[in-house]
């Protein structure tokens, strides 16, 4: 059905007093069927709006519980290759996303695409306890984990992930094999996108009085409104009116509810690592600049030198293409080395979206395969 042949209410319905009269009337002029079209609706609303926590959809086991997150191996069995590390985003949603639903899950198109050794970074909604962790904490926590696997680890970072992988890179570059950074935000002054905007546009204080108000820490309910506000009338009225137009279309029902657990159900940052996000990366653009210090050490993205691959989305809004294919002269990688891909669509699609999952994300599988056998040519050719 489409939303022009879509059946909207004629009576108003949104003051709870007079509801039963206006469906009565609304019985009366369209009959049972629209009745009952009408309380599907009401019901479905209310589970878009109000869902349980999204899960993890590959089989999977916890081989870490640290303080900033859990470490979850999806690896079906014992490998030697070099492990693949997916650093989810830690930007006021659940991990999840890299393992969204069957068949639309990074992990397990990685595992499909012949990847052994996958594991994923599941970030802990901040507690009133973590509100003074900083980035360095989590960067302590990101070696805990490489050193646990090995020493060695292939990185894939999305979004946020991104920028904490190259960080860790750059502070630790002989522990990085190599390093995908998708839809990760590099030099946030590159391109002219509305996240740029907002940083440069509100004062620190505005920021700082969201983290007040949370007690020490950035809620994720307040990121979410902001969010929303990028796009009000697709947030707050057409999401609503398309809903209203699929209401016999189970399917439609099923993939709504679905990312509107991801989607509706926010976790909560540290104040001082949300703030330090904002004043040090967005605002003053350090990173990309060679003046952010991680665990004592000026972090210069120079120091990465190994084989990465850059994936954006075209109609990124959130990361633009800019400030990701900024890393290409940033890096101390090898020009021939960068792979540069510009993929169609936005910034949760790169991650989640179901064509770049068939037709970009195994070849980048592929790519990473090729890296590790280099790296197993390397050790067998050590004295």
């Amino acid at each position: 059905m489409t939303s022009e042949q879509a059946k909207t209410p004629r009576y108003e319905h949104c003051v709870p007093a007079f509801w039963p009269m206006a469906a009565a009337i609304e019985m009366e002029e369209k009959g049972l069927q629209a009745f009952q079209n009408n309380l599907r609706f009401v019901a479905e609303a209310e589970k878009i709006e109000n869902p349980p926590p999204s899960e993890w959809a590959t089989e999977n086991k916890i081989l870490l519980d640290l303080d900033t997150m859990r470490l979850r191996d999806f690896s079906p069995k014992k490998s030697d290759a070099v492990p693949v590390l997916v650093d989810a985003p830690y930007a006021g949603h659940s991990s999840t996303i890299a393992d969204y639903a069957k068949g639309q899950s990074l992990i397990e198109t990685l595992l499909a695409s012949g990847l052994s050794h996958v594991l994923a970074t599941d970030w802990k909604s901040a507690t009133p306890e973590m509100r003074n962790y900083d980035i360095d904490k989590y960067l302590e926590d990101m070696n805990v984990v490489v050193d646990d696997l090995g020493g060695r680890v292939a990185l894939v970072g999305l979004c946020q992930g991104g920028w904490l992988s190259a960080m860790y890179a750059c502070r630790f570059p002989e522990k990085v094999a190599s390093l995908v950074l998708a839809g990760a935000p590099i030099d946030t002054d590159a391109g002219n996108g509305p996240i740029k905007k907002l940083a440069h546009s509100l004062p620190l204080s505005i920021y700082e009085e969201m983290v007040a108000a949370g007690d020490g820490r950035m809620l994720g309910q307040y990121m979410l409104a902001g969010l929303k506000n990028m796009h009000p009338g697709v947030q707050y009225g057409k999401k609503f009116v398309d809903l209203y137009a699929h209401i016999e279309d189970k399917s439609y029902f099923k993939r709504t509810e679905q990312f509107e657990r991801w989607y509706e159900n926010p976790i909560d940052l540290p104040g001082i690592y949300y703030l330090q996000a904002i004043r040090l990366m967005f605002k003053e653009n350090r990173f990309a600049k060679g003046e952010f210090t991680g665990l004592g050490r000026a972090l210069s993205l120079k120091d990465v030198t190994c084989p990465t691959y850059l994936l954006a989305g075209a109609s990124d809004d959130i990361t633009t293409r800019e400030q990701v294919f900024a890393a290409e002269h940033l890096l101390g990688t090898p020009q021939e080395q960068i792979v540069k891909n510009l993929v169609p669509g936005g910034h949760i699609g790169l991650f989640m979206g179901s064509r770049t999952l068939k037709d970009v994300w195994p070849g980048i599988a592929q790519w990473i395969k090729g890296q590790q056998r280099r790296c197993i040519r390397a050790r067998r050719a050590m004295p």
